[in-house]
């Protein structure tokens, strides 16, 4: 199975604005219309106007006219949504089509030599498959044995292999990468139809788009402002009968329609699915709009330490004994202990032993695992133990030591803690022997990118398991506000849900298993896609570069989609005010001669006004598609800057626009003759 990435569809694209035109027709289905109640109520006005059309009289020339234009406003707002949906319809599209079956290697058990050859969709969760140099993976799931390179750039488009390797956090591997080198042994992590790809098909196509909590309430503002102004309508030919005036009702269907805001109306669903569509892009993939939206208002991001501020493969790099203690003796305790770590750090551990003191593998050594809440590994052996991990954890199994040892194990701790590195305190038979030096480097330019996010209002808080004193090091040099040190799963939860009782809205990204409860707390969820597939299931959204600093591009996508919403709206209501001068006079400059000074505009006559009204009205929303799906610009600045810019760009241009975009369509009119 060869898939490709998706990617970016050209915007103005022959094939996907024919599709979208055809489905923009597609969409006046009243059951699919009422999705959007701004532009059903358009519909049924236009419907109405049809009908008085059909029935003749002296104004059936300009009639049909409106109501052709009004139904052409209904499908300039289908067409807006539909083109974004195509969109993503036509990455979908090209997955599907680069999907080829593939057959897998069954295995019975990790050790296992012999395999069978089955279907890649017949694999359920929890099966075993092997792997090896040249072989498609045939489904999502998690190295168990062996490790291998990787190539991922079907999904991620990134040419250079990577290495996947049982244990630790770069044990998850993708259906349809195909493996470069060595031989893995896979377990299968989801059921046929339930891969990583199969979601990704579906959240880029929009099928499970939602609208979200600010959609939702911007929707009921939309629809509490076409009841108010289908109330102010109602009651106009009441007073134009007062002043001695008819109005036509063809004129006040125009006015409605034109008061409404039909042009945000129209651009709604487009701004929300061309906000998934940038995170694409990006190689980024959105579970939800909401998720998106979130990240705009986003003023916490928490972000776990190695592999995500540093390059996250720590190497040992000294072995530092305490005094009576021969370095050979520290070297092979943590040689031992380290045996049967599958990490890149106990990796690191024993090709130091061996590059120093040539050493031997041993047999009869019981592992014990790494876990959160020990925080320490090691093997049982002969009827004693050996022991690495934190300080502190090490310290509590050993007991009280006396001063002097005491003394220079800390010596030794803070020595390496204050380098930025992270010390692995050794201990054989509840005795310290030593500390491993673990080196951790910081990524290039990770400081420049804090920097931008505490330029947009973020505090960024590093999340690790090292002791305070490493934390701080590495805090320090990475540029972070704050850190919480030897944390806990139950630890960053509680972080969490500090910040968020405190108002916060809270970001997190990370790709460990560890960081899974985390990553469902968090608001914004951020899981890298080279992570566990706890990690993946967890957030809601997959970076496919595996790139934490993406997060600022997140941030940004999410606040341009607000800022696209709220500008596009600002938009629509004053243009409002400008239709009022078109559409008024004309209506009561029979009976109220004195309202021609309202027409500050020069319009040739009542019925040229109110067709270029309606002709402006839905040419408004097709001159604005491309802003919608490309989304306001954003730049790093305080929210009253931004607002005060917003309101002078599409405020004032909101109020000018329609005035020189209605009296050039008047004269087009005149010129012709329709009205």
């Amino acid at each position: 199975m060869t898939v490709h990435r998706p990617r970016a569809t050209a915007l103005f694209d022959r094939a996907l604005l024919g599709t979208a035109a055809a489905d923009a027709v597609a969409k006046l289905d009243p059951r699919r219309l009422v999705r959007n109640p701004v532009m059903f109520a358009t519909a049924l006005v236009a419907a109405v106007v049809t009908a008085l059309a059909a029935r003749g009289g002296a104004d059936a020339a300009v009639t049909a006219q409106i109501a052709a234009w009004l139904w052409v406003t209904v499908l300039f707002g289908n067409f807006a949504e539909a083109v974004a949906e195509g969109r993503g319809k036509a990455q979908a599209a090209s997955l599907r089509r680069s999907r080829s079956d593939a057959s897998a290697k069954r295995v019975a058990a990790p050790e296992a030599e012999a395999f069978e050859t089955v279907p890649a969709q017949a694999l359920k969760a929890g099966d075993l498959v092997v792997c090896a140099a040249g072989d498609t993976i045939p489904g999502d799931g998690d190295v168990v044995r062996g490790i291998a390179t990787v190539d991922e750039s079907a999904i991620t488009g990134e040419s250079a292999p990577v290495i996947r390797e049982s244990g630790g956090d770069r044990s998850a591997v993708t259906g349809g990468t195909r493996v470069v080198s060595d031989r893995i042994v896979v377990r299968i992590s989801v059921d046929p139809g339930e891969s990583f790809l199969d979601r990704m098909i579906a959240l880029v196509e929009g099928a499970k788009r939602q609208k979200t909590p600010n959609e939702i309430a911007l929707t009921l503002l939309l629809v509490g402002m076409t009841l108010i102004f289908l109330i102010v309508v109602a009651t106009l030919p009441a007073f134009a009968a007062w002043s001695g005036a008819a109005v036509p009702v063809a004129f006040l269907a125009a006015l409605f329609v034109t008061l409404i805001p039909t042009t945000i109306g129209g651009l709604l669903s487009a701004i929300g699915i061309a906000g998934m569509d940038r995170l694409v892009k990006f190689n980024v993939i959105a579970k939800s709009g909401r998720a998106v939206e979130a990240a705009g208002d986003i003023d916490v991001l928490l972000l776990d330490k190695t592999g995500t501020i540093t390059l996250g493969a720590r190497q040992a790099a000294e072995f530092l004994p305490l005094s009576g203690v021969a370095e050979r003796d520290l070297a092979e305790a943590a040689f031992l202990a380290s045996l049967a770590d599958d990490t890149p750090e106990g990796k690191s551990i024993v090709a130091l032993a061996r590059q120093r003191f040539g050493l031997a593998e041993r047999q009869g050594l019981a592992f014990v695992p790494f876990t959160a809440q020990t925080r320490m590994s090691g093997v049982d052996l002969d009827g004693g133990e050996i022991r690495k991990g934190a300080e502190d954890a090490i310290l509590a199994r050993v007991g009280d030591l006396p001063p002097p040892q005491a003394r220079e194990l800390r010596q030794h701790v803070e020595r390496v803690a204050k380098s930025g590195g992270t010390p692995l305190v050794v201990a054989r038979d509840r005795r310290p022997l030593g500390v491993i030096h673990l080196k951790d480097v910081v990524k290039p330019g990770i400081r420049e990118r804090f920097a931008t996010l505490r330029d947009m209002g973020i505090k960024t808080v590093m999340i690790t398991g090292d002791n305070p004193l490493t934390a701080a090091a590495i805090a320090a040099e990475a540029g972070v506000d704050d850190f919480l040190a030897e944390a806990t799963p139950e630890r960053k939860l509680e972080l969490i849900r500090d910040y968020q009782q405190g108002g916060r809205l809270v970001a997190m990204c990370g790709d460990g298993s560890n960081d899974a409860p985390a990553l469902a707390q968090a608001d914004v969820g951020v899981a890298m896609n080279t992570g566990t597939q706890a990690a993946r299931e967890a957030g809601n959204m997959v970076d496919l570069e595996s790139d934490p600093t993406k997060l600022i591009e997140i941030v940004m996508i999410g606040k341009q989609l607000l800022m696209s919403r709220g500008a596009l709206t600002t938009f629509s209501i004053a243009n409002d005010v400008a239709k009022y001068f078109a559409i008024i006079p004309a209506l009561f400059l029979a009976g109220m001669p004195q309202l021609a000074a309202l027409n500050v505009m020069g319009l040739a006559s009542p019925q040229s006004a109110v067709l270029s009204a309606v002709v402006f009205n839905a040419l408004v929303i097709v001159a604005l598609i491309p802003l919608a799906l490309k989304g306001v610009r954003y730049v790093p600045a305080p929210a009253a800057t931004l607002l005060k810019r917003n309101l002078l760009v599409y405020g004032v241009g909101g109020l000018v626009a329609p005035f020189a975009g209605i009296k050039l369509i008047d004269m087009a009119v005149a010129a012709l003759g329709l009205a």
